[in-house]
């Protein structure tokens, strides 16, 4: 499967990044082995999760996730080497003082993350949200600290607005310290405002690599949520019913058209619509059985035509 180059991190990804945040949740640890196993087997190579999945489910304290990737990585030491592994600090993980980019809590963080996924190394440690009380510098110096240990590889950041990535690179440049080279936002066919316009112009200018979360919409995109009856479908479902307005109705005839067209799913229609947007390096996905990762393989091999994708476009501006 062709790579991409993910912005100026050396890494090379193939265009379809794995979502972690379903492992511990409504994907079970042998589960969730056999997505990774698929995946990896399709030719992927990148895994997304944070230190805080799962920790909105009931019973959980944060980790699962990172604890079921590393239990996967120590069982197949091969495959460390195949994958890039992205996880994130900031999320409150409960108790004073776990959460935010101060440098104190990065540091203990990452030797959490780390003994969790049971790595020498992060190949992308992201900030997960804005923290208002630390300096943009004390954040990079953290992160400039961890780079020169190998303890982490590059350094991403998600859920800025343009204002903020600004802040941080002008931050780094000025103070000589690593930069954020990957941002990770919200983006899919419904939910465009917050990348589309000046944040995805800046990152293009500074060439920062893209990958983007909720990239079905919290499967409302895979088009079998279409009224309030369909919500009780799956544990995803009560965050699904934002999307059953007008537009959202008018983006799923339109990811209906394109599907039948191309003979293919609506999700990876959607999935496909992203892949090929300018300046997006892949979107972030998640699966919860084997057959929805080979829709993955055939997302990434789909080729939407300019009538495709000006349907698409023009149902979701």
């Amino acid at each position: 499967m062709e790579k991409r180059a993910l912005g100026k991190t050396g890494l090379e990804i193939a265009p379809l990044v794995l979502g972690g945040n379903v492992f511990g949740w409504t994907a079970d640890e042998q589960t969730s082995f056999a997505v990774l196993d698929a995946f990896v087997d399709q030719g992927f190579n990148a895994i997304d999760t944070a230190d805080a999945y799962s920790r909105w489910v009931s019973g959980n304290e944060g980790g699962e996730s990172e604890t079921i990737i590393g239990k996967w990585l120590k069982a197949n030491p091969a495959k460390r080497d195949q994958v890039a592994i992205f996880t994130k600090v900031g999320s409150d993980m409960g108790g004073v003082g776990h959460k935010g980019l101060s440098p104190r809590w990065i540091a203990q963080a990452v030797e959490d993350s780390l003994k969790r996924l049971q790595t020498d190394r992060i190949d992308l440690y992201f900030s997960h949200w804005p923290d208002p009380d630390t300096p943009h510098e004390e954040t990079l110096g953290a992160y400039e600290t961890l780079l020169k240990a190998g303890k982490i590889r590059s350094i991403g950041a998600s859920n800025l607005d343009a204002g903020q990535l600004t802040a941080a690179l002008n931050a780094a440049q000025t103070k000589s310290l690593p930069r954020y080279e990957v941002l990770q936002p919200e983006y899919n066919l419904y939910d465009r405002a917050k990348l589309d316009g000046p944040l995805l112009d800046l990152c293009m200018r500074e060439g920062l690599g893209v990958v983007t979360y909720f990239s079905l919409a919290s499967g409302f995109l895979s088009g079998k949520y279409r009224s309030e009856a369909d919500l009780s479908k799956s544990k995803r479902g009560g965050g699904v019913g934002k999307y059953l307005d007008a537009r959202g109705m008018k983006v799923l005839g339109a990811l209906d058209q394109v599907a039948a067209n191309q003979s293919a799913e609506q999700a990876e229609i959607a999935l496909a619509w992203i892949m090929a947007r300018r300046g997006v390096t892949a979107p972030i996905a998640s699966a919860t059985s084997v057959t929805q990762v080979e829709s993955f393989a055939k997302a990434a091999n789909l080729t939407l035509s300019a009538d495709d994708m000006k349907a698409l476009d023009d149902a979701s501006t």
